[in-house]
């Protein structure tokens, strides 16, 4: 899930060679030994476990990211015929539809997706796509901030619109960026389109238009990514700080508190910032077997392995995303520091197909010009 990373900034995440197994110990073929994996710029694995998929199957797996998620689903589309790879990880919800209306993978029923939730499985009719992995993009807020000027921090979309929130919140641009999109799509799934559906106090009727009008009114800030708005403005990350960031209000992830414990220098007793749940809105990622792979079976042996408990209990710490296995277990950091939201807004692939283009072209004009 692209964007919400921390490691990409404290690692440095780049063009890495990977070991990777399949579903059994059968080793493949001299010829085909390579397995190249397109991704988005967050893909990260445990060293320790890709070690063990190499002992099992032999798999070289090639990494190639392509930078953030729209970046890399765009590629893949305009190279399909003849694609830089042979699996793609990395294309969500909100740019599924995309993928699949232009023909970017071929079926391929992964072995142990009985195992993944149904509620997961938004391609089941054709299985062209394999869930790997979910979390929620939220508001998250400084907490220091709030105590200090005692102040209860948003907890709903419509509090954001609120006089009391007045230049206080950064967001990421939905053209550009991966969480900026998912605030844009939550804040339709909650206002409805033009009042057609669920209107409330911030929407007046009109949508999720006028609640962006409202939003603008109030002073939201808008940037390119979420790096710059949570690295850079947002003043409860730790970089935020450092930074001068003066926006106690970020667009960001429910799992970007317990990366703010687990990466500071001196572990606090509690999270330093909070998820204002009632914004949240959920991404699924998938993986897929592109169309036109020259190593087809080792495409189908990688997408095994990402269904795999294994892969699926190493992923959180790595990617900050939540599994989508049932039984996987979700470290500890998790279920104290950010816990997936109870109740996010979510859209079908379909009604965002039908309206992302346009809801986009509208927000910009809306809020950008």
């Amino acid at each position: 899930m692209q964007n919400k990373t921390f490691v990409a900034v404290a690692v440095g995440l780049g063009l890495i060679s990977l070991s990777a197994c399949g579903s059994g110990d059968t080793k493949p073929s001299a010829d085909s030994k390579t397995v190249t994996l397109v991704s988005h710029d967050s893909w990260r694995i445990s060293k320790s476990v890709l070690k063990d998929f190499e002992r099992r199957t032999g798999y070289k797996v090639r990494n190639l990211q392509d930078g953030d998620a729209g970046q890399a689903v765009n590629k893949a589309i305009l190279t399909k015929d003849n694609p830089q790879g042979d699996v793609f990880f990395g294309v969500d919800n909100t740019l599924l539809s995309r993928a699949l209306d232009n023909g970017l993978f071929q079926p391929y029923t992964a072995k142990g997706l009985d195992k993944v939730g149904s509620q997961y499985q938004l391609d089941q009719a054709k299985h062209r796509v394999t869930p790997i992995d979910y979390g929620d993009i939220c508001v998250n807020y400084d907490k220091a901030y709030f105590s200090k000027h005692k102040l209860t921090p948003p907890q709903s979309f419509a509090d954001l619109a609120k006089p009391q929130y007045k230049n206080l919140l950064v967001t990421e641009n939905a053209a550009t960026s991966s969480p900026g999109l998912g605030f844009l799509l939550g804040s339709a799934a909650q206002f409805g389109d033009g009042g057609t559906s669920r209107p409330s106090e911030a929407g007046s009727g009109g949508g999720w238009q006028d609640y962006w009008k409202k939003l603008k009114a109030n002073g939201v800030k808008v940037v390119d990514g979420w790096e710059q708005a949570y690295y850079q403005e947002f003043s409860g990350s730790s970089e935020g700080k450092k930074a001068g960031g003066d926006r106690p209000l970020v667009v960001s992830y429910a799992s970007s508190p317990p990366a703010e414990v687990i990466y500071a220098k001196k572990r606090p007793s509690t999270a330093p910032t909070g998820v204002a749940t009632g914004t949240c809105f959920r991404q699924i990622e998938f993986a897929g077997l592109l169309s036109n792979a020259k190593n087809p079976k080792g495409a189908k042996a990688f997408i095994d392995f990402l269904v795999s408990k294994e892969f699926q209990e190493d992923m959180p710490l790595n990617m900050y995303v939540y599994p989508v296995v049932q039984g996987a277990k979700v470290p500890a950091e998790f279920t104290e520091y950010g816990p997936a939201a109870e109740h996010p807004e979510t859209m079908a692939p379909g009604k965002i197909a039908a309206n992302r283009d346009q809801w986009v072209k509208s927000w910009t004009s809306l809020v950008l010009k």
